[in-house]
């Protein structure tokens, strides 16, 4: 069976996105795999299924590139937004079923796609490093030159260490540019690779440096190595809440896998 597909991509954070709302594709994880495999298939980070859903206006089903179902992906997420307003099927704002929850995805006065994120109620700090969950756990580490490291040798020792199994986690390292921005890379489980862009990352980062005491800002550029992200919140004795995932997603191609 030939399976139409569109992609997408954020920062070169890129998506294969197939809209599945009448059941019609029976995708296993082998598929999966195979369509997000850059050397005999498409090739992306993730697979994204669209689906009908009966709580929100659209569902997403979310699939890293080793074909497993992963938790929330804020690009992937603001990636599928884009392609239903592409199909017609939602207009400038829509609430997106998924496996972390109902999210609200709209058009921001700086005319990029924004998704509002869960609040985060625990910043977990230790030895200048921090863990919380954005929507997916996330290690974050400070590294002065992030030029010079090999990430996917340090991250992949965080990602599989006893501190984190045995789920995992994903990886990010960051410099701080000003108070205002920070640039990041970051390592992504699932994909077991370094990815240009990560929402639920840079989201993650932002959160982080602000907990960590190196900004008071409320609103941070992070520099990914694929292009800018915005994340904006507000910050309590609690927590952070009003936390918004905001940028840029583009069209690539479509086809038949």
């Amino acid at each position: 069976m030939k399976i139409k597909f569109k992609k997408y991509e954020s920062g070169g954070n890129d998506f294969v996105l197939i809209d599945d709302r009448e059941n019609i594709y029976d995708l296993t994880s082998d598929i999966i795999k195979k369509i997000c495999n850059r050397n005999f298939g498409v090739g992306s980070d993730g697979l994204i299924i669209l689906k009908k859903s009966s709580i929100a206006d659209i569902k997403m089903f979310y699939y890293n590139s080793d074909g497993q179902p992963s938790t929330l992906c804020g690009n992937g997420t603001r990636c599928l937004f884009s392609f239903s307003i592409s199909i017609g099927i939602i207009g400038k704002i829509a609430k997106i079923e998924t496996s972390e929850g109902i999210y609200t995805a709209t058009i921001s006065n700086r005319n990029l796609v924004s998704l509002k994120m869960k609040n985060i109620d625990n910043v977990i700090l230790f030895d200048n490093k921090a863990y919380l969950n954005s929507g997916s756990p996330h290690h974050v580490e400070m590294i002065k030159d992030l030029n010079k490291i090999s990430v996917n040798k340090m991250a992949s020792s965080i990602r599989f260490s006893s501190r984190y199994s045995p789920n995992g986690t994903n990886v990010n390292f960051f410099n701080k540019i000003s108070d205002k921005k920070f640039e990041i890379r970051t390592y992504e489980r699932g994909v077991e690779d370094e990815t240009l862009s990560c929402g639920t990352g840079a989201t993650a980062v932002a959160i982080a440096v602000h907990a960590m005491g190196l900004t008071t800002e409320s609103e941070i550029i992070i520099q990914t190595r694929g292009g800018e992200l915005f994340i904006s919140f507000e910050a309590s004795e609690t927590g952070y809440k009003n936390i918004y995932l905001e940028g840029p997603t583009n069209f690539v191609f479509k086809g038949e896998y």
